[in-house]
């Protein structure tokens, strides 16, 4: 009998002891569902599946801490005295509810396994994260462009619809040529098409012209942000961000392997193309001064530019969102906040900002700048003789610390002192003291015999000597430096009388140090008598200003009729020669990155940097990689490792995503329609198994973008007609039942199946270019830094547009300075991207103001009439005979019976450019045939 009592206990104990299924589970369905279910996780908390609850949410995970309920932060969210903080939100839980979870957790919170009402969804079974669909692709299926038609037309039967008839020759020539090259062809060429109707030799012609690489660029430049400032409220300029413009444009031009292309872009300092890691830093970027001063703003900052590379690494090449980890799992994506500081870890030791540019192109500019330079100091040392003469009633330049000279009527002495009355900050300093006499000549110099002397030095060995004074060497590392605050004086003495008439000086000419800058001072001569006169003073100089920075620049005020004559080439010559120094000096740099070691990653906890936790190695997204570098890897080894596993044929999405670009770029849409989400939030394939035999191709091409042009533009489905209209009985493609038209227009209004081609406006840069090409105002220089559409190329606001048309400025647009978040004042109503966020596609709007500017700006107005000039000079002074040509230009056909018949009237009543203008704003100019 002493054993019955435990084994009763033991029994009333298990009997009593609370149940997930019968006690739990009806309280959490009750209460928790509505917001921690299925349909809604509010903080990230899913109560109705085992794994997601133990995990708990975003915020304060995890929230059910097994046999320790005044740890759980379930209970306390239940329980709490907060009003903000209790759930459920609409009232309290019955104390017998609490009692039952506070009891469930204490006792271990069992919950058995496979009583789970729902079944979480396996987020890796997608169709864009599973390898390419190849293997069971029709083995008919042959590398040619009819292989596309085969994949369009199985899905059009699936929709009872077929194809429409081939375009006529023109029409598909205008498209082939826009979409190629983002300009129209020339009548020459349309006329040699007719004659031939070769259609791979145009493309072959397309695809070889440099103006497909400046088109097709366009499309890569939309997707990662490029603008030549760096955005924010300040908005400064990136003076060398455009080699990045010309690196794309010239990969493309060229066929640069898509797989090597993003190679180039991630590690291109090891590849030999500097300018290509541009691509890292594209985006929007906080600069040094924008930033607070206190530590926890620096870390913020720096997470944000981390951020922006990480994002755009994501969206450009996997076609996925990454940056929605940052704070949390991703949502719908198998996308952890782990994997997403992996991601960061792998360029965590790249910075925002400018490096040395190693090309051809760059090597020339460093031997231009020192031949520049050299001119410079000549033309600077021949100017030094036309300074305004002291005491001349002429106001002199501010004092500043590079160079002061001081000219005066010529004087014959053996002694020279230069007194300093007053300076900014405690003692007076000088590198370089210099005389010169009439003939031109450094009388002052040590090695002609001069000796000096001063009111008393500071030395410091090799840097602050007397002997410095006048040594020849400029620079703070070799001057005097005086033993009294605020003044002191130096005096020179020549070996034999001179006739001088200018004293040069400087506080520091390689302008690195600009405190202990004198301000007030004295020159002063020794007659023969041994009396000291004042020759120059500060007197007659502006009067100094510490802000202002400005260098003093050549005037020709206060010189003489002869010695103005002899100024002002120098002059002339001198702002010149700056100029091109400067642009010698940005042809060497390139807004790439520069790198260093790698920051420390850490998990941070809802993406605050001031809540860091574990550390965390670099590694591919764990679902779609197993790569892990060691933490100790170097700064370039993480961002190669990188590369080739985004350029890896291995990868599901990276041709997936490239292809889907191409096409869009030939279509108007993509095969998917989302071309930066191929996640579970983007769109699904209309075409999948295209899609992935598109893919498989571009692979097996050896990653070639011309290749897939190819096979795109001459396949069936893109040279079919695009009009709606009606077809008559029998024309119908394989002699199949007319009527498709109004058929597929409802069955298909979007033309997401391809029953014809889908017809779309042109381009903001391509109406321009256009323009410019119909009128022959079209500047074909390529490459090189952006000519400006407004009156500054960065700042806060104010950008006033530029109406003087010249031939700098009337580049291909691709070539413009973009100034990101201000659009261009006439095109940029047509849709064109600010360089704000990635602009995967540009979605085609219609406003009146586009209607307005196209008509009444003054850009049209001018490409009018110099249209009209060109069609005068081509055509001769028959109307019908310009009327013909001026069609022929811009439409590449001749006007119909009828056209000819109600513009001739129009021409000779208000003139040729009335006609252009209107062929400017015609739907025939505007769009893709």
């Amino acid at each position: 009998m002493k054993f019955v009592f435990p084994i009763l206990l033991a029994f009333s104990t298990v009997a009593n002891a609370v149940d997930f299924v019968r006690d739990v589970r009806p309280i959490f369905q009750q209460h928790c569902y509505s917001c921690h279910g299925d349909k809604k996780q509010k903080s990230g908390l899913r109560l109705d599946i085992k794994s997601q609850a133990f995990r708990g949410g975003d915020k304060h995970a995890p929230d059910i801490v097994s046999g320790k309920a005044t740890d759980s932060p379930l209970i306390h969210f239940i329980t709490t005295a907060d009003e903000d903080e209790l759930m459920p939100p609409k009232g309290r839980l019955a104390e017998k509810e609490i009692e039952t979870l506070t009891t469930w957790i204490n006792e271990g919170a069992v919950w058995p396994e496979g009583v789970d009402l729902a079944k979480l969804e396996d987020r890796l079974d997608h169709w864009s994260f599973k390898p390419l669909q190849v293997a069971g692709l029709k083995s008919q299926v042959s590398s040619s462009p009819q292989s596309i038609d085969a994949f369009i037309d199985a899905r059009l039967a699936e929709k009872k619809l077929h194809r429409s008839p081939p375009a006529d020759p023109i029409s598909w020539l205008r498209r082939v040529t826009f979409d190629l090259t983002g300009l129209p062809p020339t009548p020459e060429e349309a006329a040699a098409f007719l004659q031939r109707q070769d259609r791979a030799a145009v493309v072959e012609r397309l695809l070889g012209s440099e103006r497909y690489g400046e088109r097709w660029a366009q499309h890569w430049l939309d997707v990662v942000r490029y603008a030549d400032t760096h955005g924010f409220e300040v908005n400064t300029e990136r003076p060398n961000a455009w080699p990045y413009r010309d690196y794309v444009i010239r990969a493309f031009n060229s066929d640069t392997p898509y797989d090597r292309f993003i190679k180039e872009q991630i590690v291109g300092d090891t590849l030999g193309q500097d300018a290509a890691t541009g691509f890292l830093v594209t985006a929007s970027v906080l600069l040094p001064g924008q930033i607070g001063k206190d530590d926890a703003s620096k870390r913020l900052a720096r997470q944000d530019s981390i951020d922006e590379m990480v994002v755009n690494i994501g969206q450009s090449f996997l076609g996925l969102g990454i940056g929605c980890a940052r704070c949390h799992d991703h949502k719908f994506d198998p996308i952890t906040s782990k994997d997403y500081y992996a991601m960061q870890a792998f360029v965590a030791g790249v910075e925002y900002g400018d490096r040395d540019l190693h090309t051809p192109e760059a090597e020339a500019a460093r031997v231009e700048e020192a031949r520049l330079k050299i001119r410079l100091s000549q033309i600077d040392k021949e100017l030094a003789r036309f300074v305004p003469l002291a005491k001349s009633g002429a106001e002199r330049p501010m004092i500043n610390a590079r160079e002061n000279a001081d000219r005066f009527a010529p004087v014959k002495t053996k002694r020279v002192r230069f007194n300093i009355k007053a300076c900014t900050n405690l003692e007076p300093c000088i590198d370089e003291l210099e005389v010169f006499n009439t003939s031109g000549e450094n009388v002052a110099l040590a090695t002609a015999g001069t000796k000096r002397k001063s009111s008393g030095d500071i030395g410091v060995a090799e840097r602050h000597e007397l002997r410095f004074i006048h040594d020849g060497r400029y620079g703070n590392s070799r001057s005097w430096l005086s033993n009294k605050i605020g003044e002191g004086w130096v005096e020179l003495e020549f070996p034999e009388e001179q006739n001088i008439e200018r004293v040069v000086w400087s506080r520091d000419r390689e302008g690195k140090f600009t405190d202990r800058l004198t301000t007030e001072y004295q020159i002063e001569v020794c007659d023969a008598k041994g009396a000291w006169h004042t020759v120059a003073d500060a007197g007659d100089r502006q009067k100094f200003d510490p802000k202002n920075k400005k260098q003093a620049r050549p005037t020709l005020s206060g010189l003489s009729a002869g010695e103005a004559a002899h100024a002002r080439p120098l002059i002339q010559e001198k702002a010149r020669t700056e100029s091109a120094l400067k642009q010698t000096v940005n042809l060497q740099k390139v807004f790439a990155g520069t790198f260093r070691a790698p920051d420390d990653i850490h998990l941070l906890n809802r993406g605050d940097p001031e809540q860091p936790k574990e550390a965390v190695a670099p590694a591919v997204l764990s679902s779609l990689g197993t790569i892990k570098l060691p933490a100790d890897t170097a700064e370039q080894d993480r961002r190669r490792a990188l590369a080739e596993w985004i350029a890896s044929p291995e990868n599901p999405l990276t041709a997936r995503v490239m292809v889907n670009r191409i096409w869009q770029g030939h279509f108007g849409t993509g095969l998917v329609q989302t071309p930066s989400d191929f996640g579970h939030m983007g769109m699904k394939p209309t075409h999948p198994e295209l899609l992935d035999w598109l893919a498989a191709e571009f692979i097996r091409s050896g990653w070639s973008v011309k290749h897939l042009h190819r096979m795109v533009v001459m396949s069936g489905t893109y040279g079919q007609r695009g009009q709606i209209d009606d077809l008559p009985e029998g024309e119908a493609q394989g002699g199949k039942a007319g009527g498709r038209g109004n058929e597929g227009a409802l069955v298909d209004a979007d033309v997401r199946y391809y029953w014809r081609f889908p017809s779309r406006r042109l381009e903001a840069e391509s109406i321009r270019d256009s323009m410019l090409a119909v009128s022959g105002r079209l500047n074909p220089q390529m490459y090189g830094r952006g000519f400006n559409f407004f009156d500054q190329r960065g700042g806060l606001s104010g950008f006033d547009p530029i109406e003087t048309f010249t031939p700098e400025n009337q580049r291909r647009m691709i070539y413009a300075h973009k100034v990101r978040r201000e659009p261009e004042t006439v095109f940029g109503a047509f849709d064109c991207p600010d360089a704000g966020q990635s602009t995967a596609r540009r979605i085609e709007s219609t406003t009146p103001i586009q209607a307005l500017n196209l008509f009444n700006s003054r850009f049209t107005l001018e490409q009018s009439e110099a249209f009209a000039e060109r069609v005068k000079k081509e055509a001769g002074g028959d109307v019908p005979g310009q009327i013909t040509r001026a069609y022929q230009i811009a439409l590449s056909r001749a006007p119909t019976a009828e056209e000819l018949a109600e513009t001739t009237p129009l021409v000779r009543e208000h003139g040729l450019g009335a006609l252009c203008r209107a062929l400017f704003n015609s739907n025939e100019f505007l769009f893709v045939p």
